[in-house]
């Protein structure tokens, strides 16, 4: 092997840990070339098994071999460097059998080199030529090869420290990459998580209130029950005896000829369907359409009427003649309620009624509606108001019975009777029946 050879290949035979030329050499998995005990100790003191050279990690600790081939490269390596440096010191080696310190010529005869001594004694009739220039320039020679070859080195260090670095730099900035990414992940699941946990404790916030709500009105509803009926209880004998006076004699005046109301019908109020009688005591339902004024105080598109007296103090009665009805609506109502639209017949709107449908179907509309359950079919309605006591009474005339109590009202607009034959004829009377028609 050719200096010039040898010192190009060197970089081969070293090992990339120590820096030396290979011992026991061993190849890893990823192809690169290693001293057997200098890969050994690197993955022992390290957490993981990876390519000092390449990164390469291997999930599992490589079992490693001497590579013979490279063994035998290496062995050969060594030979020719031991082979030139015997050669280089063969040129500086003194004559030992003169003891002379330079062998400063070449025996072309004999191709070996001599001292002066030699070439005067031994080598006296041999060529002879001068090697002091030829062994000072091959010297020179060799010491540029070494150089280079520290330099080469040198040059597969930095290398080595730069791809290093490098890949350090990159393991960096992948590492605060997937950091980065893995934060704003942890960010986003904690905001929509969040935002989860919001709408869950409004839901189920608003779900409570519905049923506090809920509660609060049964409560409400269930404690004006209770009062009702402690109500009803003292009262209902009381009522009983006054109904009881219906039977005596016209004469007598009890306190329902006391307190008794004559109604008229008021012709503003009624629907364009509902015809009255001239002296607004009877109404009833027809087919057809009148061409009336448009007012303000006119019910459409319901069949309602209202009476023209109203009431804003004291107690008044009246009663209503409802006898083979099926359906029928009536009641007092605040002067104020909307008469325009369909109605929802609720204390609250501002209407106190009592309703019949289906022929056996009574209501009392209440803010929740109650299905009462009477023993007998009412043929008259008394309608009894007590505007201070807030309180809206109706009554099953001829049985003297009371049917229902609207209780805890608050009175604070002028009241009117209200009627509605829901295209039905109906009777408003104190006296008499007559088909199809209301009298009062």
């Amino acid at each position: 092997m050719s200096p010039a050879c040898s010192g190009t290949s060197e970089h081969h035979f070293l090992c990339s840990i120590c820096l030396e030329v290979l011992t026991d050499p061993v190849t890893t998995p990823c192809g690169h070339n290693f001293c057997k005990t200098c890969i050994s100790t690197h993955w022992d003191t390290s957490t993981t098994s990876r390519c000092p050279v390449c990164n390469q990690v291997f999930s599992t600790k490589p079992q490693l071999k001497v590579n013979i081939m490279m063994h035998e490269m290496v062995s050969q390596f060594r030979r020719e460097s031991e082979k030139k440096a015997s050669c280089l010191d063969c040129v500086f080696s003194y004559c030992e059998t003169h003891l002379e310190p330079h062998l400063t010529l070449f025996c072309q005869s004999d191709q070996t080199r001599v001292c002066l001594m030699c070439s005067v004694l031994e080598h006296r009739s041999h060529q002879l030529v001068p090697l002091g220039e030829d062994l000072f320039e091959d010297k020179k020679v060799y010491l540029q090869q070494m150089i280079q070859k520290r330099r080469e080195k040198l040059e597969v260090i930095r290398e080595s420290v730069r791809f290093r670095k490098e890949a350090a730099d990159r393991a960096k900035a992948e590492g605060v990459e997937v950091f980065t990414a893995l934060m704003e992940l942890v960010r986003r699941g904690l905001k929509e998580l969040m935002k989860t946990m919001k709408e869950q404790q409004e839901a189920e916030e608003r779900e409570a209130e519905g049923l506090i709500k809920e509660l609060e009105e049964e409560i409400f509803e269930l404690m004006k029950r209770s009062s009702e009926v402690e109500q009803l209880s003292h009262s209902e004998d009381h009522l009983l005896q006054h109904f009881c006076s219906l039977k005596a004699p016209p004469a007598t005046k009890d306190w329902t000829e006391q307190f008794a109301v004559d109604v008229t019908l008021d012709s503003l109020t009624a629907n364009p369907y509902l015809v009255l009688s001239d002296d607004g005591k009877q109404v009833y339902c027809s087919d057809v359409w009148k061409k009336l004024p448009h007012n303000k105080e006119r019910f459409y598109p319901c069949a309602c009427v209202l009476g023209k007296q109203n009431f804003s103090s004291g107690r008044f009665y009246f009663e209503v003649q409802v006898k083979g009805k099926t359906k029928w609506d009536l009641g007092v109502v605040k002067e104020s309620i909307n008469r325009k639209g369909y109605i929802t017949l609720t204390p609250k709107n501002g209407l106190w009624t009592l309703i019949l449908r289906d022929g056996n179907v009574y209501t009392a509309c209440e803010n929740h509606p109650f299905i009462l359950h009477l023993k007998c079919v009412p043929e008259k309605v008394g309608v009894f108001v007590d505007y201070e006591e807030g309180v809206v009474s109706f009554y099953d005339v001829d049985a003297a019975a009371l049917i229902y109590s609207f209780t805890h009202c608050c009175f604070t607009h002028k009241l009117h009777p209200y009627f509605c034959p829901v295209h039905l004829s109906l009777i408003c009377n104190r006296v008499e029946y007559n088909c199809g028609t209301f009298y009062f």
